[in-house]
């Protein structure tokens, strides 16, 4: 059976840097909930915008679930989704119009599921407020909230437990847990410096 993700070979190097971040980078996924570890300069963060589709590797390539990174892009795309520490695009809209306008573009966005989240998150005061106005923290929730949502093959996150109230640090992680145990066919990849609070099915080192 072949595997859910795999990168072969994946490079990147930043035009001020001759040093590649990320080297010949060749890894296989299978679906679950994976915590990917590494030390400050391992190139954690860089590794899941080569996943999103948000940098272009220098070298290599990436399949998920038989989709080609750079033969399919813009099928590729729509099985990922992203949350990281930079706020989310679309500022100038609120979180319930920049989940329908997600919705129209990702084909498993799930209005029922994006609700609970914003309710989990504690979000229903700010739902019809522009991202921009909002504070960094709950712009990360509302974030969340939508590509959760989503319901992609594919989600990433960029240490997503930072700056979580109590509340919703227990509806993430309660999230994170039902994908490690739901048997679905969907992976769930997370850099995280804090422990995850639960078992991954798979730990990562870098």
């Amino acid at each position: 059976m072949s595997a859910f993700l795999h990168t072969e070979a994946l490079s990147y190097a930043y035009s001020n840097s001759g040093r590649r971040v990320v080297d010949l980078w060749s890894q296989t996924f299978e679906p679950g909930l994976v915590w990917l570890r590494g030390p400050n300069g391992s190139g954690k963060s860089t590794r899941l915008k080569l996943l999103a589709g948000m940098l272009q590797p220098q070298y290599g390539s990436a399949r998920l679930a038989g989709v080609d990174l750079l033969r399919q892009p813009l099928q590729y795309r729509r099985m990922v989704s992203f949350v990281g520490a930079e706020p989310p695009p679309f500022e100038h809209l609120s979180p319930t119009e920049r989940f329908a306008f997600l919705s129209g573009l990702y084909p498993d966005a799930d209005r029922s599921s994006w609700q609970t989240h914003i309710d989990g998150f504690g979000l229903q005061p700010f739902v019809h407020q522009p991202l921009r106005t909002l504070s960094t923290g709950t712009q990360h929730k509302a974030a969340l909230a939508a590509a959760l949502a989503l319901h992609t093959p594919l989600l990433l996150l960029d240490e997503p437990l930072n700056a979580l109230d109590a509340a919703s640090l227990a509806h993430l992680r309660g999230v994170l847990g039902e994908a490690a145990n739901s048997g679905e066919k969907r992976l769930l990849l997370v850099v995280s410096h804090e422990d995850l609070g639960l078992t991954p099915n798979a730990c990562i080192e870098l």
